[in-house]
C-alpha cells in the first residue's frame, strides 16, 4: 500500500467518523429556528466548543504558525490578543445577546438590531446581509484556499480540484444538518484539533533538541525570542495594534456571537466560558509552538511556503497513515469554520431578503428550503474568490475578520449597553465600519504608520453610532431597556 494511499484511507475514515456523529446528533429540522439556532436548547459542552471550534479554521494550523515561524515572538501577541477580547466577548455580550435575542424572538444580528432599534424601514437588515455577504464569501473563500493547499500537498491534488472538494464536504454538512447537528460536530472535532494542535510540536520538541535548541536556532535567524523586544514608544505601539487590531473583531463575529444565542439556560454561561477558554489558551499556544518548533525544524533545510509549516512537519516525521489523520484535524478546523460561517450567511439571506422583502408570511417549510438554497449560493460564490488564488489565508481570514468586527461589533456593543443609539445611528456605524475596513488596507501604505483595518474600522464606526444618533435624537424614545 502507497503512501497516498495510506493517507486518502486515512482521511475517508476520519469522515466517515465524523458523517457519523452528525447520523447520531441529526433530528428532523422542521422549522427555520431549528436550522437556524438550534431551537436554544445547546448545553454548556455544547456551547463552548461550538462557539471556540467554528472560530478556529486552517488558520490555527496554517496561517496564524506561518506568522510565527517568520516574525518570531513577538506575533504571540495575535494570540493574546485574542485571549482577552474572546473571554470579554464571554463576559459582556455572551449572557446580553442571550436573554435579548430571546426577548426580541430574534435569531440573527439584523433581526435583533431592527428590533431592538425600532426600524420598520428594513435597512438595517439590508446593510447588515450586505456586509455579511461581502466579509463572508472571502472568510469561506480562505478556507478553501487551505483546502487546496492541504490536498495539492498532501495528494498531489490540483489546486482548484481540492477547492472542489472543500466545497463539497461543506454542503452537506450544513445542508442536511443545520445548527444542533453542526453544534455536535464542533465539540467532536474541536477536542480532536486540539489534540492534534498540542502533540505535534511536544513530540518534535525533543528532536530540535528541546526548548534551548528551539532558541537558538530562532536567535540564529535573527528573529526575536522575547514578546517584547524593546520598550520603545513605537514596539509598545505596534504590540498594542497587533494584540486589539485582532481582538476587537470578536465582538462583531456572528457566526461566534450566535453560538452564545443558543445555549438553553443563560445560567450556564460562565459553565460554557470556562471550557471554551481552556481550549483556546490549549489550543493557541500550541499552534504558537508549532510556528517555533518550525523554526528549528526548517533551520537547515528551506520551505517554499510557510503556511504549510506543520503540515510539512507532520509529513516527514510520521507514518503515512498517521499523517492522513494528523492533517484531518486541518481539514476540521477548516470544516468547522466554513459551516459555522455558511450557516449564518444563508440565515441572513433567509431572514433578511427573502422573509422581510420578498414573503414575509412565508411558512416554516419555505424559509427551510430557501436556507438550503442559501448554502448552495453561498458557497458557490465563495468557491470563485477562492479560485482566483488572490492572497494567502492569513490576508483573508483578517481582512474578513476585520470587515465582520468593524461593521458589527461596536453596534452590538452600543445595542447592548446604551439607550442612546437609534435606527440612524445603526445604518451609520454599519455602513462607516465596514466601509472603512474596507478600504483601509488600500489606503494604509500610504502612511507611514501601519495601523490595522480593525482598528480604524472599529473606531470610525463607534464614533459614527453615537454621532449620528445624537443628530437624530428624537428617535431616541422608541429605543427600549434590555433586561438583564
Amino acid at each position: 500500500m502507497t503512501a497516498q494511499n495510506y493517507q486518502i484511507s486515512a482521511v475517508f475514515i476520519y469522515l466517515c467518523i465524523v458523517f457519523f456523529v452528525g447520523f447520531l446528533s441529526y433530528r428532523r429540522n422542521l422549522t427555520a429556528t431549528d436550522f437556524i439556532i438550534g431551537d436554544r436548547s445547546l448545553n454548556y459542552w455544547l456551547t463552548a466548543l461550538a462557539a471556540h471550534a467554528s472560530d478556529m479554521s486552517n488558520w490555527l494550523f496554517m496561517g496564524y504558525p506561518s506568522v510565527i515561524f517568520l516574525r518570531g515572538m513577538p506575533s504571540a501577541w495575535t494570540a493574546i490578543g485574542l485571549l482577552i477580547f474572546m473571554f470579554l466577548n464571554w463576559q459582556i455580550v455572551a449572557p446580553k445577546i442571550r436573554i435579548a435575542t430571546e426577548q426580541y424572538n430574534s435569531l440573527t444580528f439584523s433581526s435583533f438590531f431592527e428590533s431592538r432599534l425600532a426600524d420598520t424601514s428594513g435597512l438595517i437588515r439590508v446593510f447588515t446581509a450586505v456586509m455579511s455577504f461581502i466579509f463572508y464569501t472571502i472568510y469561506i473563500s480562505a478556507g478553501l484556499v487551505g483546502m487546496g493547499l492541504l490536498t495539492e500537498t498532501l495528494f498531489n491534488i490540483h489546486y482548484n480540484f481540492g477547492i472542489s472538494i472543500g466545497i463539497l464536504i461543506v454542503i452537506p454538512y450544513v445542508f442536511f444538518g443545520g445548527y444542533r447537528t453542526l453544534a455536535w460536530i464542533d465539540l467532536f472535532q474541536g477536542l480532536f484539533l486540539m489534540c492534534v494542535v498540542i502533540f505535534v510540536p511536544l513530540y518534535l520538541l525533543p528532536k530540535i533538541g528541546g526548548i534551548a535548541g528551539m532558541m537558538a536556532s530562532i536567535e540564529a535567524k535573527g528573529l526575536p525570542t522575547s514578546l517584547i523586544p524593546d520598550f520603545s514608544g513605537l514596539s509598545l505601539l505596534e504590540i498594542f495594534f497587533i494584540a486589539t487590531g485582532w481582538g476587537l473583531g470578536y465582538f462583531g463575529q456572528p457566526h461566534i456571537v450566535t453560538k452564545f444565542m443558543g445555549i438553553k439556560n443563560v445560567q450556564e454561561i460562565n459553565k460554557s466560558k470556562w471550557i471554551g477558554m481552556s481550549w483556546m489558551v490549549l489550543s493557541l499556544s500550541a499552534a504558537t509552538l508549532v510556528g517555533l518548533v518550525g523554526i528549528a525544524f526548517f533551520s537547515t533545510g528551506k520551505l517554499d511556503d510557510p503556511q504549510q509549516v506543520f503540515i510539512e512537519m507532520v509529513k516527514l516525521t510520521f507514518h503515512p497513515m498517521i499523517i492522513g489523520f494528523m492533517l484531518c484535524a486541518v481539514v476540521a478546523a477548516t470544516i468547522n469554520n466554513m459551516s459555522s460561517q455558511v450557516l449564518v450567511l444563508c440565515s441572513s439571506i433567509t431572514e433578511d431578503f427573502y422573509k422581510r422583502i420578498f414573503h414575509k408570511n412565508a411558512s416554516s417549510k419555505e424559509l427551510l428550503l430557501v436556507s438550503r438554497l442559501g448554502v448552495l449560493l453561498v458557497s458557490a460564490v465563495a468557491y470563485l474568490i477562492a479560485y482566483q488564488e488572490l492572497s494567502t489565508i492569513y490576508s483573508l481570514v483578517f481582512y474578513a475578520w476585520s470587515g465582520l468586527g468593524s461593521a458589527f461589533g461596536p453596534l452590538l456593543i452600543a445595542s447592548l449597553y446604551s439607550t442612546r443609539v437609534n435606527k440612524y445611528g445603526a445604518w451609520a456605524g454599519i455602513l462607516v465600519g465596514g466601509i472603512v475596513s474596507g478600504v483601509w488596507p488600500f489606503i494604509n501604505p500610504y502612511f507611514t504608520l501601519e495601523i490595522p483595518s480593525m482598528i480604524m474600522g472599529f473606531s470610525t464606526s463607534m464614533i459614527a453610532i453615537f454621532l449620528v444618533s445624537s443628530l437624530t435624537r428624537q428617535d431616541r424614545a422608541k429605543i427600549q431597556n434590555i433586561s438583564s
